[in-house]
This record gives structure tokens, C-alpha cells and sequence, in this order.
């Protein structure tokens, strides 16, 4: 699998749940504790254009303050953020988005394939969080889930002293390679609102 083709395939069950959201949804709690569905679009929606510019090894800050300050949700969030999810798919397409080093909205260089991995992860992961807080199950193959399985547990302990990963959920040895991912970076695949 090429590595352009990594951000079509993760984005892809992610644009179909964008759409579906119901208004009453906004509210529902996701399986990311900090986040109700209103806030992980925000959270999408603050992060995504330093994302999309990682792929052109440019710099883009996110919105002044923090994102729990600002409110990306109000008017059309929907045609916002997928609007931001195609430009992402698109920059990450380019071979060269994954080669060298880039900068995600900060000063601090970082390998681009590093980063892409966790571009593919924001879109796979929120994507799941999104859809079991609207009770869908979405589906991604299953080289791409082994790929971000690998990615992820590169940093999963450091991702974890940071915060950024809760604690390993242990899944049986013969749970899907999507549930393996998820018990790795601590969430539970049988979440439930």
C-alpha cells in the first residue's frame, strides 16, 4: 500500500458519518471521555487545517486560544469538515507530504511519515468515535487498521504519558485487527453510549 493511499481509504467511512450525524446527536457522548460529539467536531475542525498543512511542510497554527475556547460548530460544521477532510486526503496524497520533515502547527520538526501516521490515526480513530456515538459500526480494511496498529504502537507509551492515549484495553488474541488498534491506544471497542 502506497502511503497516499493510506488517507483515502482512512477518510473514507469518516465523510459517510459526517453526513448522518443528526443535529439531537451533538450532544451524545463519545468513547473519547473528554469529548461529547459537538466537541470532537470542534476538535476536527481546530486542528484540521495545521494537518492539511503538514502535508505541504508548511506551518499553520490553530486558531488563537485554545479549542476549548473557540466554537467551530456553529453554522454548516458538516460541509466545514468535510470540506477540511478532502483538502487533508488531497494534500497527504502527494508522495512527497510523506517524505522529509514537517511541522504540525508548531515550531518543532517531526519526521512527515510520522506525522501522516497520525493524520491516518485523527481520521480512523474520530471516525470510530464519531460513529459508535451515533451507534454505527464503521468498517475499515483490514492492511490499513495493521498499518495504524504499527504507527500507533510506536508511541503508544509515550502517547500515553502525554495523555493523548488512555490505558491499554486488553481484547481477546482473536479480536478483529480495528479492536486490537483501539485496546491499544485505550479505547474500548464495546463502547457503548
Amino acid at each position: 500500500m502506497h502511503d497516499r493511499e493510506l488517507m483515502i481509504r482512512a477518510a473514507a467511512p469518516l465523510t459517510e458519518i459526517i453526513h448522518i450525524i443528526e443535529p439531537d446527536r451533538l450532544s451524545a457522548p463519545t468513547p473519547c471521555s473528554e469529548y461529547d460529539v459537538r466537541k470532537l467536531i470542534n476538535h476536527l475542525l481546530f486542528w484540521g487545517p495545521s494537518l492539511e498543512a503538514a502535508a505541504r511542510k508548511e506551518t499553520v497554527p490553530p486558531p488563537a486560544g485554545s479549542e476549548k475556547d473557540v466554537d467551530l460548530t456553529e453554522g454548516d460544521w458538516a460541509a466545514a469538515l468535510d470540506i477540511h477532510v478532502k483538502r487533508t486526503v488531497a494534500a497527504w496524497s502527494r508522495p512527497a507530504a510523506w517524505e522529509g520533515t514537517t511541522h504540525m502547527g508548531g515550531p518543532m520538526e517531526l519526521p512527515a511519515s510520522l506525522v501522516g501516521g497520525m493524520v491516518v490515526g485523527e481520521l480512523v480513530v474520530h471516525g470510530w468515535d464519531l460513529a459508535r456515538a451515533i451507534d454505527r459500526r464503521p468498517a475499515w480494511d483490514d492492511d490499513l487498521v495493521a498499518y495504524l496498529h504499527d504507527e500507533l504502537a510506536k508511541n503508544a507509551a509515550q502517547g500515553r504519558e502525554m495523555g493523548v492515549y488512555g490505558p491499554e484495553v486488553a481484547v481477546p488474541a482473536s479480536a478483529s485487527p480495528l479492536d486490537r488498534m483501539l485496546g491499544l491506544i485505550g479505547r474500548d471497542p464495546a463502547w457503548t453510549r
